[in-house]
């Protein structure tokens, strides 16, 4: 193993679909550095850059700071632009899993695998998580995605959440799967394509 190639696995998906968990799982699975997307997000707002202690940050898009945060991204893209500087450097790296809702769409590198949830499932998985009504958390994450979309539209111009058969070499329905149903779903896929490149 020691002379593969250089392994990127890019995962990604809505708000309480997994990707953070899954992505920590996968990293372990195939020895590889895992970084979670919003915690490289709150290092750089806080003028750090340590990508080696990222965090899970599960819920922290749709907290206080993390609306907060949002609004200042929405009129000035300059940290997003630096987050996705960072990202494509540690992509270009290799050896590693990001939980990423851009990496996908502008890397040319990686396996992309899209984490599929309804927002039924997602809204009681939050609401569960959060200690919340149903209907609270599906009004946090749609207007969270609302912004999201309106933010990825503006400053690279594709639309988040599109065209998945396009991007992703796998989507995985995690509705009626647990975590390690999904997890052993993408980890069997991801030893194929390994497989598939090294023969090839």
């Amino acid at each position: 193993m020691s002379k593969r190639k250089k392994l990127v696995i890019l995962i990604c998906g809505k708000s309480g679909c997994g990707k953070s968990t899954i992505a920590e799982l996968i990293a372990k699975e195939f020895k590889l550095k895992c970084v979670h997307t919003s915690g490289l997000l709150r290092q750089l707002k806080e003028g750090k850059f340590k990508p080696e202690k990222t965090k899970m940050n599960i819920g922290f898009y749709e907290s206080e700071e993390g609306k907060k945060l949002m609004e200042e991204r929405l009129k000035s893209f300059e940290l997003d632009r630096l987050l996705d500087e960072k990202l494509l450097e540690i992509v270009e790296k290799g050896n590693v899993v990001l939980d990423s809702w851009t990496m996908p769409w502008l890397s040319k590198s990686g396996i992309k695998i899209w984490l599929n949830v309804s927002d039924s499932i997602r809204a009681e998985r939050i609401a569960k998580r959060d200690k919340i009504s149903k209907e609270e958390a599906l009004r946090r994450i749609k207007e969270k995605e609302k912004n999201t979309i309106k933010l990825y539209k503006e400053l690279y111009g594709f639309e988040f959440g599109s065209n998945l058969q396009k991007v992703f070499d796998l989507i995985v329905d995690t509705d009626n799967k647990n975590i390690k149903e999904v997890f052993e779903e993408v980890k069997n896929f991801i030893k194929k394509k390994i497989e598939k490149s090294n023969k090839g």
